[in-house]
């Protein structure tokens, strides 16, 4: 075998190889939401829109992406009771896209990391039983250099195979005036929270 043909079949390897670590295992492919899609935003009072009840992300990813979009935030819910709530919802509204924003208040009692990281598992295979794709945000915790997103989350959607955003809620908490108090976003911060979602969808063709 000539190098010239070596060095094509190596490109061909490679090229493939490339290909089966994108889309095997979870989501196998990115589905476009139709026009009467459902999406599931779920997650705790970073969902619900506590300091801004007027204008939480949800709404106004609404409005952005022209789908239905449901606010199924409850305020100071820890991963479990989430995991406990979230199959009532997904047989209530059969969503197409949920958006799992969870975690924050087991990061704010230092619980588990082993046991938050089961309980966000658990909820992506629920969704996905359910047939709906899945959007798993990012939640920021204390580190040395300020707040940061807490590893994990980049490890369950890389492990898991889903659609990711793991910055804007880091950027949201690092910027004062984008908050309501030492939490929670503001107005404006919960519209960067939906614009940021939103180009992940259009991004990933989901949009």
């Amino acid at each position: 075998m000539n190098r010239t043909r070596a060095l094509y079949l190596l490109l061909g390897l490679l090229f493939l190889g490339l290909i089966f670590s994108h889309f095997s295992g979870g989501d196998l492919t990115r589905e476009r939401l139709a026009p009467n899609a459902v999406v599931l935003a779920f997650g705790d009072s970073l969902t619900y829109g506590y300091g801004a009840v007027n204008e939480p992300y949800p709404l106004q990813l609404e409005k952005m992406v022209e789908r239905k979009v449901i606010n199924a935030g409850v305020s100071g819910e820890v991963s479990l009771s989430g995991l406990k709530r979230l199959p009532k919802l997904l047989e209530m509204y059969h969503p197409s896209l949920v958006i799992l924003c969870h975690g924050g208040n087991d990061i704010l009692r230092r619980s588990s990391k082993e046991s938050l990281k089961a309980n966000l598992v658990a909820m992506i295979e629920l969704s996905r039983k359910s047939g709906a794709q899945v959007l798993l945000v990012g939640v920021p915790g204390f580190g040395l250099l300020g707040l940061s997103t807490v590893p994990l989350y980049e490890e369950v959607a890389e492990e898991q195979k889903v659609l990711y955003e793991g910055t804007i809620l880091e950027q949201i908490e690092n910027e004062p005036s984008l908050k309501s108090d030492q939490i929670h976003p503001n107005g404006l911060g919960y519209s960067l929270m939906a614009e940021a979602f939103a180009a992940v969808l259009r991004e990933s063709g989901v949009l």
